[in-house]
This record gives structure tokens, sequence and C-alpha cells, in this order.
């Protein structure tokens, strides 16, 4: 049981609670009957990342032990938009957008979960019927002054900025769901800690048992600095071709492929640990490393065999000594159209991140594209292929098209 526990737990931030856990294991385990455990995915886009990825591991995890897993798609509360974080009301997505997204998510998870043990839910099933007076009768549990201890409603608050009354309704939405799915486990990442605490609040309210709140860390992106978000351009989307997610986790800094190796592969906790060691001693290159792990990526997704041949494709794309291997590679579609060199550079460079910076660095011969001197700063590159940029003297970018 310790074995297991350790295992369920592994690349969470916070578990509320740890005894509680072990407790809803143990009596599970004595046969009464699996735990159901949620995690529940809004559809504000038609594709999946890997920052995704990382709940429905834990999900995955679950299953294996025995678990019934439970995939809540929030078409209802998209149509309302998750407040957390932002700065602003979200604007909302209509019946139409949250519908066709709504159905690329079905097909995307199943690469990861086993589609026979899992049981797929939209929250519309319930929410959409909700009665006014039950919907009073949820609303009640919450005061206002509990909701403004909120980072994002209390900033916005705070600063004057507007709060919509629906957006007070999210989180209520939220923990209604684990009322109506009659939740064990919810995890959600970090950021969601305030609404899965309000599943347990409402839980206690209609006569259920609390569930457990676990947490995941935000997978950063590849830009080693922000959250992963497709609007930032440093995402490895799951239906992306094998070697464009090869390439791109072969981009990732040494550090942040160790937490990926703990959020997303599926290695045992042993050879984690091994890894890790052999790694901290130089016994254990990290190339080969992040190889590995890019070929486990692209495998889950597109097979073993594509992973084997995005592998072999990378490594003769870039064997020449003149452009490493492991350059940090930044997706050209986060660039604005039209954008000239002294625009692209400092864009991807966090070394020259003015565009005056830019020029004078293109004007003092610090760019090569491709191998070759660029000395136009105004010059526009198509917008397709990839483009191999050395700035300055040790700084190396694939930029990809």
């Amino acid at each position: 049981m310790e074995d297991v526990l350790q295992s369920l737990k592994r690349g969470t931030t916070e578990v509320i609670s740890g005894d509680e856990l072990a407790r809803k294991l143990a009596a599970s385990a004595e046969g009464r009957r699996p735990l159901r455990v949620k995690a529940g995915f809004d559809p504000t886009a038609p594709d999946l990342h890997l920052g995704h990825t990382v709940l429905i591991q834990k999900l995955k995890h679950f299953q294996e032990a025995g678990h019934q897993v439970v995939f809540l798609i929030g078409d209802f509360t998209a149509m309302i938009g998750d407040p957390t974080g932002k700065s602003e009301t979200r604007k909302a997505l209509s019946r139409e957008d949250v519908e066709r997204n709504a159905s690329t998510y079905k097909e995307q998870i199943f690469k990861i979960l086993d589609p026979g043990r899992t049981e797929v839910r939209f929250n519309s099933e319930w929410l959409s019927s909700l009665r006014i007076e039950e919907m009073v009768r949820v609303a009640a549990q919450m005061t206002v002054a509990r909701m403004l201890e909120r980072d994002d409603f209390r900033k916005r608050y705070e600063e004057e900025r507007p709060i919509s009354i629906h957006e007070f309704l999210y989180p209520l939405f939220q923990g209604y769901d684990s009322v109506a799915l009659r939740a064990d486990v919810e995890f959600g990442g970090t950021d969601q800690k305030f609404n899965l605490l309000v599943g347990r609040d409402l839980q206690r309210v209609y006569g259920q048992e609390p569930q457990v709140v676990m947490t995941t860390p935000l997978l950063v992106g590849l830009d080693g600095v922000n959250k992963m978000s497709k609007s930032l351009g440093n995402y490895v989307g799951i239906t992306e071709p094998p070697e464009t997610i090869f390439g791109k986790l072969m981009s990732v800094s040494d550090e942040l492929m160790v937490t990926y190796y703990e959020l997303l592969s599926d290695v045992s906790l042993a050879e984690l640990a091994a890894l890790k060691a052999g790694l901290a001693d130089g016994s254990h290159h990290p190339m080969d490393a992040k190889v590995a792990l890019a070929r486990e990526i692209v495998a889950r997704f597109h097979g073993a065999q594509a992973g084997r041949d995005a592998e072999e494709g990378f490594r003769k794309r870039f064997s020449t000594k003149e452009f490493p291997q492991d350059a940090r590679r930044f997706d050209g579609a986060a660039l604005p159209g039209g954008s000239d060199l002294a625009t692209m550079v400092s864009r991807v460079s966090p070394s020259f991140s003015t565009k005056s910076a830019a020029r004078r660095l293109i004007a003092q011969g610090g760019l090569e594209v491709n191998g070759e001197r660029a000395s136009d700063p105004a010059l526009v590159l198509p917008r397709e292929g990839e483009y191999r940029l050395k700035i300055g003297k040790k700084e190396f970018v694939l930029l990809a098209f």
C-alpha cells in the first residue's frame, strides 16, 4: 500500500489530505469499491498540449491501480470561462465552439487513458438543468469575502477592474460537479486549488464524504519561464507531427528535462531516481536522457516506430558540429506576420529582447541564419520551413514555421 501511495502522489504539489487518501485507498483495497477519481477540462481550444497531459497522466496512474477514472469535459463551464489567473472577464465561448473542441478531446485522451475503463462525462448533463432554487442553495454556501480571498478576484477588486457576477459562479459550478459525480479524488493544477476546495465544501453540504484534493504543478513551457501555452508559442501539442514533438522536446533545458520526466514520463520511481543520480554525478549524459524522453513522448501519441524514426531523423539533421543538437526551439507561429529580423530576434532571444538591441547585434554581424551572416535588420524571412539561428556567441535557436 505504501508503494502504491507513493506512486499515486508522484508529481503532485499538495494532497489534501494525505491521511484521507491513505484511508480511502485502504478501504478500497478491502473490497468496498474502486475510488472515483475526477479531473475536469474546459474545451476552450481544439487541441491538447503536454501541459494538459500532466493531469491525464495522474488519472492513468489511478486507473492502473484499479480505480474508476472520470474525465470531465466542462462544456457548460467553458461557456462561462474560468476566471482563474485572469485580470479581466474572459470572453464567453459559443456553444458551437465548445462542442467542436469537446469532440476532439474525446479522441485525444485515449492516447493515454484506457477507453474501456474511462467514464467521459459532460457537466452540462446536470448544470444545464439545475433549477433556480438549487442554484440559490449552492450560491448560499459561499460568501463574497471568501471569493475575494482568491488572488485574481482580490487584485481586480483592489484595482477597480470589473468582476461579473457569473464569474463567482464558476468555482461553485466546478464544486457542484464533484457532488454530481460523487468524486472521491479530484485533480487540478495548483492554480485550481480554490475551486477544488469548494468541491469539498459542497460535498459536505450534500451529505457526501469530501473528496481528496490533489494538485499538480503547472508545466513550464519550452521557454523555461512561462506556463505552457499555445498563445505563447512555448507548447508541445500532442497532435503535432512526430518530428515536431521530438525536436521541441530536444530544445528544453537540462533542468526542465528532469521536471518533464517527473510529470510526463512513465519511467518508474526507481528509474527516475537513478536518472537524477546519473545526471548529478555525470554518469548519465543529459543529451541521452533528453533523447529517451522525446522518443517516449512521441511513441505515446504516434506509436513506437514513429518514436524511433523521429530520433533517427533528428540525429541526421542536427549531427553537424556547427549547430548544437539541443538548441532551443521557437515556434514561428508566435511571431507577428511580417516580422523582420530585428523583431524576430527581440522575440526569440532573452539577451536581445528589444528591437534596438537586436538591430545593434545584426549591424555588428552577430546574427547567423542557417550558417550565413545576416546584415539587414529589415529583412523578412519567408514563413516556411526552419531556420537555424546563432544569436551572439552562445545562443542557438531553431526557428520553425
